[in-house]
């Protein structure tokens, strides 16, 4: 099947390696086609039935997944407004690890950094300092986060946060979930949002959401929660299989074709098959550089994420003019986001793309940089 460019040009499948949105499978776009229907009642509630089965494996939990008709960084402001009152540790090591920062400024909280170069992993020593010296309302925290290809520990991050009993701990895994392993519930996460236009492949427009007892009894204390993103009206609306608003209808018809794919291939093949394709990646950065052209992995060996990897090129390479040559090629990577777009470009290898396709997009790399 050929897409449309909007520059004229006919872009066959499984060429769009964009780090979001993501490549969608034809018929999972074809879903959104089916006619409108009323939002209340038992034939809806039977299809957000099926759709919570789906998610609720795809989280590794067994709390209610809100459904969410925004963005990513829509539930990043929820995650905020619920989850604190008054001050945030913000974790940051990216643009969007940085965002959430801004997002709880922007919601008049009072905001604590523990910031590092970016291309860097958190450090739980550090952060375990920096929860000693004072009390925090929730720790934010970027999953995988986008802009430079780091994965960071949830699991031994959560249990440095939980030694703080009052305190939440508050992920971005808008680029993680569905692609990167994520337990929600045996690794203790307070609240967890991903974007639908990520590794769960689907169009944008719809976001997840998956909040522990801790932050909705929190949620429950919170004034100016607001009304859009108050997460105990989810969390009561969810147990009707209800939503408190409009859902995106379309979008989660498309949802429905796509969690059936994904329950096929099961998660753990999944996780393994977006591992696969990270690592070709790397050995290719190698391979490069043992044929003379230094390219860089941004990420360190060992945090590095299996959804989306951030080349930096060498000196007196432009990084946008890679981007643009493999697009007349009829290809699509990520530019460099951020301070690192003039010297990185970014491959997102996430949701339904397979190593042969990646290998056929790394093989038109490879000649445009040699």
């Amino acid at each position: 099947m050929n897409h449309p460019d909007p520059q004229g040009l006919t872009r066959p499948y499984g060429r769009f390696f964009l780090p979001g949105p993501v490549e969608v499978r034809p018929e999972v776009l074809a879903a959104q086609l089916k006619p409108m229907t009323g939002h209340r009642g038992p034939d809806v509630q039977a299809f957000i039935g099926e759709l919570q089965t789906g998610l609720k494996d795809a989280f590794r939990t067994e709390r209610p997944v809100f459904i969410v008709p925004c963005s990513g960084t829509g539930l990043m402001e929820a995650a905020i407004r619920n989850g604190a009152s008054t001050r945030v540790l913000s974790l940051v090591n990216g643009a969007f690890s940085k965002r959430f920062s801004d997002i709880a400024r922007q919601c008049g909280r009072e905001v604590d950094e523990v910031s590092i170069p970016w291309g860097e992993a958190q450090d739980p020593d550090q952060v375990a300092e920096a929860l000693s010296v004072r009390k925090y309302d929730a720790v934010t925290v970027a999953h995988s986060e986008t802009s430079t290809g780091v994965l960071n520990n949830l699991e031994v991050l959560s249990e440095v946060v939980h030694r703080h009993a009052s305190t939440l701990l508050l992920v971005d895994s808008v680029s993680g979930a569905a692609g990167a392993e994520l337990q929600t519930d045996s690794w203790g996460l307070d609240f967890v949002l991903a974007g639908g236009q990520k590794a769960f492949s689907l169009p944008p427009g719809v976001s997840f959401g998956v909040a522990s007892r801790s932050m909705i009894e929190r949620a429950k204390e919170v004034d100016g929660r607001g009304y859009y993103f108050d997460l105990v009206s989810y969390a009561e609306n969810m147990e009707k299989l209800q939503t408190p608003t409009t859902p995106a209808l379309s979008t989660l018809f498309a949802l429905q074709i796509q969690l059936r794919l994904m329950a096929k291939e099961t998660m753990e093949v999944r996780w393994a098959r977006h591992r696969r394709m990270a690592e070709r990646t790397w050995a290719w950065v190698e391979e490069m550089n043992s044929s003379g052209v230094q390219l860089r992995v941004v990420a360190p060996e060992g945090y590095r994420s299996p959804t989306v990897t951030v080349v930096e090129v060498p000196d007196g390479v432009s990084a946008p003019l890679v981007v643009d040559t493999v697009k007349q090629r009829g290809w699509v990577i990520g530019g460099g986001y951020g301070k690192l777009k003039p010297t990185t470009f970014r491959i997102g290898h996430m949701g339904e793309h397979t190593v042969e396709e990646l290998e056929e997009l790394l093989s038109v790399l490879a000649e445009i940089l040699t």
